[in-house]
């Protein structure tokens, strides 16, 4: 037999691809959200927002997000339980999808408040469960793991750089109202939030309509289905998952002040730059969300 090329060796498999284009769509739909949120909380009902006060509007952003990173921990137990990746993946898009819908429908508190809460329970189901996908497509020990995540990662990051800018042609160019001059009167906030609820129904049936073909039964069954039930005997937890368990503590208690700063990029920092920094370049005004997304890119 022949040894393999060295090209051959790095090749992943095409459902490592699935995943890319499924989350990219996904973190289109989140992060285009996440990059026009404030505003919309925060400008006149006149301008095309919901006129909340800014200490306000920030409490609303930081209790969202905050429960974004809390309900995957939720979203994961049940699809190891009872549901499956897959099945958890498809429950977390649909009710993300109307989350964004529901925004775009109805501009007023409740429409807002139920839209906030869909989103949150959906990033639950999903987040988690799409990670856990990848990395079950690989052998324990399959040197291609580790550069599997780094092109997942990527798809991460071309969604989260994109959603801005396509979102912010539609809420502050075609859909905005503008007076004489120019000067936009009314954003069409809650077109973006349209485009966001596209973005991730496009995820959905790609996923969907894919999933069979090159995930085959990976991720169908539960992870408690897969273990055997009649193996009772409680082991000792090995010294080398102990380290892990101590390092994921540790990173933990580090990482938190590196997302709560984060997380500025769509709360202070957007109103700092909407109220104070100069847009004009050349002529034209620079839209906003641009410059917002490369403040996304993780």
């Amino acid at each position: 037999m022949e040894p393999q090329s060295p090209k051959a060796k790095i090749r992943h498999p095409k459902a490592l691809y699935l995943l890319f284009f499924t989350e990219m769509w996904e973190r289109f739909s989140y992060y285009g959200m996440r990059g026009i949120l404030i505003l919309y909380l925060t400008k006149t009902y006149f301008q095309g927002g919901l006129a909340i006060k800014e200490t306000d509007a920030s409490l609303i952003y930081g209790f969202f997000t905050g429960f974004v990173y809390f309900t995957p921990l939720i979203g994961g137990w049940l699809a190891d339980r009872f549901l499956g990746q897959r099945l958890a993946i498809t429950i977390g898009g649909i009710t993300m999808m109307m989350g964004q819908f529901t925004l775009f429908a109805m501009n007023n508190h409740v429409g807002l408040y139920l839209g906030l809460v869909l989103l949150i329970i959906g990033n639950g189901f999903f987040k988690p469960n799409i990670s856990t996908l990848v990395g079950r497509l690989y052998e324990e020990n399959d040197p291609r793991r580790d550069a599997a995540f780094s092109i997942f990662y990527m798809g991460i990051n071309l969604g989260a750089f994109l959603a801005p800018l396509v979102i912010g042609i539609f809420s502050d160019d075609i859909f905005a109202v503008k007076d004489a001059s120019g000067t936009i009167v009314t954003y069409g906030y809650k077109y973006g939030f349209l485009i966001a609820g596209i973005g991730m129904l496009l995820g959905q049936v790609l996923f969907n309509s894919l999933a069979k073909k090159y995930l085959k039964d990976i991720g169908l069954k539960p992870a408690s289905a897969t273990n055997n039930s009649n193996d009772t005997e409680v082991k000792p937890v090995a010294k080398e998952d102990r380290q892990r368990h101590i390092v994921i503590f540790i990173l933990t208690a580090f990482v938190v002040f590196f997302w709560a700063g984060f997380e500025q990029a769509g709360s202070s920092l957007s109103l700092y730059t909407d109220k104070f920094i100069n847009r004009n370049l050349f002529g034209f005004e620079i839209s906003f969300t641009p410059l917002v997304s490369c403040a996304y890119l993780q």
